[in-house]
């Protein structure tokens, strides 16, 4: 007797059976996956049919079915799943005896705690409410006989499945729609960090669409691959049922590890790409059966028409248009010639999917598989063709993304590019990106299309933006080895030695701007010759700073900024004219501006604190109205300790984020005739919501703070334990280091933490108790990361001292871990 056979036995029509062996079966772990599904939908039959067979028996109701319908239907019961029954009767029976068979089925299952869909119908019943709603007639196509009259089953099915055929012209747009509208709520699965398994686009919902397409016999979805991305999906939605013990198809962060390691995983990485895997090939195979359906509705529209035009003979046949050597299109979609042959032609690959990104039309699948099967692979090097056809794909913009992806699902982009499958469905943690790795670099070179106007050579921008990552699936820094990636596969493409070394250097350096213009003091000669000799010749720096916003544009929408922009445009700047031969002049103490003066002045008068807000614009937008970048924050003050924690930790309560800071001290001479120091911070921030607080609010707070009336650590506490915590991954702790050699005026102490509200306020308390100065400050924020570059000196303005740089660093390290 099998393991299946013993469980069934077992399962009788007591609930506290049923119950036992279910526990039993979803406990073991010889059986998972569709063995388990399957089991759990034959356990439910045998006590549901029992059940329906006493109840029958007892209230004399005849010429009845219990039905399973929608993913019970199926057979695939996850440990969660709803119970999905309706109870099909031929309406020959008083009410009151089938509401009494009903309620002697539904209530030993809402006594067991199960979650169950019920419903109670005629089969004309179901049939016109399967007719007036979407999700009803969708269920139904699923329906298989659990127990009692299976004739009026197999009749139900045979009229639903007629009435869903010969609606199919109205039923499949409204399902079509049905799936957008849910896409757009949810979002799609392949690029989500906690996907919705059911529900978003390229989920199982999806699957279950494409069955419910080809039982119209309208289309039909390609096979390779979907049965296999179904079973992953419910094998990874039953771990989290098992693991969470709830309903939920929700991945959520904090339960990946643990879903993980039920399917036998390595870790959460490994789960996350399995499941964009297989969402990807759902995904793919709904893509192109839409558009099929939508050309096979399209000509049954048209074709009465033609008959009547053409007098009852057949139909033209679609007209042929060529687009390049073996390339034509037909009936809106890119196929190849007849002339074409694929065998003889390596480079119709990307020829054809170069004429299709140029022409916004989709490409064949049959035509992607054809040339998957009897394309032969490219010589390498690459001949110039087909390195030019793939700079010409790489640069149609949008239209790049359906293309790339209809290769991909063939496979011809590993072929291409060998190097492509470490990042295939990469994900990325940083909730910074929007996309898995391998989409970011093709939304990265879709963003460098639009900006190859402003480089002389837009095909070696066009390459490093699809490679700039590529070294993302390897240990260790991914720029270091991104780099040698890039030069092999460059020289692969079949670029000369000059242009492997620059596209190399893109990819090496391809955060280097950024990083610099937002966390080094820009009016260091040191940081402007450290990046000019990184980059080495003014066209590469052109390269890079298209790179550099491309990159940023296609990271998401947090990564760039009108403010990140004019910083990295100073930085080019500054470089460019060292590049030029014009060497950076060593900064001279700045004299202070006319306001910062006055503020100065009035410090010194007051004996306190001296506040001014401005707010400043950036570059116009789309509507030529200049984008706001931020306000400056300009406070006076005679110099004192203190002075940066306190100033940092009011503007945290205020709820104010700072995105750079610049704190230098001034001489004013006083009435006696004898200097005095006066500290001037100026710093560019912006309200995290709501509107700017009044300078005077801000003052009042400083001098509380300042005086120890205001007690901000307290403050910012009672904040922060005010709002729950959120669940989700635990941040990696903080890492404070020394930047070596990044400047000859100061040392510069990198803080990597966390971003969380009264951060500046603790680093510069650190700093404050270790005796340092901050010379200036620039503050970076990315999602939930900080990373933040301080400048400090001696008392005596000078570089600190190997090993004093280090406790300084170890000593803040240790302030924001506690």
């Amino acid at each position: 007797m099998t393991s299946t056979e013993t469980t069934t036995e077992s399962a009788d029509s007591e609930p506290g059976g049923y119950a036992a062996a279910r526990l039993r079966l979803l406990q073991g772990e010889a059986r998972s996956g569709p063995p388990r599904r399957a089991a759990l939908a034959s356990l439910t039959d045998d006590w549901l049919t029992a059940l329906f067979t006493t109840a029958a028996a007892e209230t004399g109701v005849h010429g009845a079915a219990l039905v399973a319908v929608g993913g019970y239907g199926r057979g695939e019961l996850s440990p969660r799943s709803d119970l999905d029954l309706l109870l099909l009767h031929d309406g020959n029976t008083d009410p009151a005896s089938v509401a009494a068979l009903a309620d002697r089925v539904w209530y030993p299952v809402w006594d067991l705690g199960l979650a169950l869909d019920h419903s109670v119908r005629t089969p004309a019943e179901a049939r016109r409410t399967a007719t007036e709603d979407l999700k009803v007639q969708l269920g139904l196509l699923d329906a298989r006989p659990v127990a009692g009259d299976l004739g009026l089953v197999a009749a139900m099915r045979t009229a639903i499945l007629a009435d869903w055929r010969n609606q199919a012209p109205k039923r499949l747009p409204a399902l079509h729609e049905l799936c957008r509208e849910r896409a757009e709520r949810q979002g799609e699965l392949q690029f989500l960090l906690e996907p919705d398994l059911k529900e978003a686009r390229g989920g199982l919902r999806d699957a279950t669409a494409l069955r419910a397409v080809a039982a119209s016999w309208v289309a039909d979805a390609p096979r390779e691959g979907l049965a296999e991305a179904r079973r992953v999906l419910c094998d990874a939605r039953d771990a989290l049922h098992l693991t969470t013990g709830r309903a939920t198809d929700r991945l959520a962060l904090q339960e990946q590890d643990q879903v993980a390691d039920a399917l036998g995983l390595l870790d959460a990485d490994a789960l996350l790409r399995q499941v964009y895997e297989a969402a990807r090939t759902i995904s793919y195979a709904t893509h192109v059966t839409w558009r099929e359906v939508d050309r096979v509705l399209r000509a049954r529209s048209v074709r009465p028409r033609l008959r009547a035009i053409l007098g009852g003979g057949r139909a033209a046949a679609p007209e042929r248009t060529p687009l390049a050597e073996g390339v034509v299109e037909a009936d809106g979609e890119v196929v190849l010639a007849r002339t074409a042959r694929p065998e003889r032609d390596p480079v119709l690959v990307l020829r054809a999917a170069a004429a299709a990104a140029q022409s916004e039309l989709p490409l064949s699948r049959h035509v992607v598989r054809r040339l998957a099967t009897a394309a032969p692979p490219l010589p390498v090097p690459w001949p110039a063709e087909a390195r030019e056809e793939l700079v010409t794909l790489l640069g149609a913009g949008e239209a790049t993304v359906p293309v790339w992806e209809a290769l991909e699902a063939e496979g011809l982009i590993t072929r291409l590019l060998p190097d492509w499958e470490r990042v295939h469905c990469r994900p990325q943690r940083n909730p910074v990106h929007t996309w898995t790795v391998d989409r970011h670099l093709v939304e990265a070179a879709v963003r460098a299309s639009a900006l190859t106007r402003r480089v002389g050579r837009p095909d070696l921008l066009l390459v490093a933006a699809l490679l700039h990552d590529i070294g993302k699936g390897w240990p260790g820094d991914h720029s270091v080895a991104g780099e040698v990636i890039a030069r092999d596969t460059a020289a692969r493409i079949g670029f000369d030695q000059h242009d492997v070394g620059v596209v190399a250097t893109l990819v090496r350096h391809h955060l280097l701007l950024v990083e610099t213009a937002t966390r080094r003091d820009l009016d260091d000669p040191a940081t402007v010759r450290s990046v000019a000799t990184a980059v080495g010749s003014a066209t590469t720096l052109e390269l890079l700073h298209a790179l550099t916003e491309a990159d940023a544009l296609a990271t998401g929408p947090a990564a760039w900024s009108s403010w990140r922009a004019s910083l990295v445009a100073d930085l080019v700047g500054r470089v460019a004219a060292v590049l030029a031969g014009q060497a950076p002049e060593e900064p001279e103490p700045a004299a202070p501006g006319a306001e910062q003066e006055r503020l100065a002045i009035e410090a010194l008068r007051t004996g306190g604190p001296v506040l001014a807000l401005r707010a400043q614009a950036g570059a116009p937008d789309e509507d030529g109205e200049p984008e706001p970048v931020g306000v400056e924050l300009h406070i006076a003050l005679p110099d004192r300790p203190g002075v940066l924690p306190a100033a940092a930790g009011v503007l945290a309560l205020h709820r104010l984020t700072v995105r750079a800071a610049d704190l230098r001290a001034v001489e004013l001479p006083t009435q006696l005739g004898d200097p005095a120091d006066v500290l001037l911070l100026s710093w560019r921030v912006a309200a995290e919501y709501g509107s700017l607080p009044q300078a005077a609010r801000l003052r009042a707070d400083l001098v509380r703070a300042l005086d120890g009336s205001l007690d901000i650590r307290a403050r910012l506490a009672e904040r922060e334990a005010a709002y729950p915590r959120r669940r989700g991954v635990k941040a990696p702790p903080p890492r404070v280091t020394v930047a070596a050699a990044a400047s000859r005026l100061a040392t510069v102490i990198e803080v990597r933490a966390q971003d969380a509200p009264g951060l500046l306020h603790r680093i510069g308390r650190a700093l404050e108790q270790s005796g340092v100065r901050v010379r200036s400050a620039h503050v970076s924020t990315l999602g939930a990361n900080a990373v933040d570059a301080f400048y400090v000196t001696d008392t005596d303005g000078k570089p600190l001292p190997g090993e004093r740089a280090l406790a300084v660093a170890d000593a803040v390290e240790t302030a924001l871990r506690a």
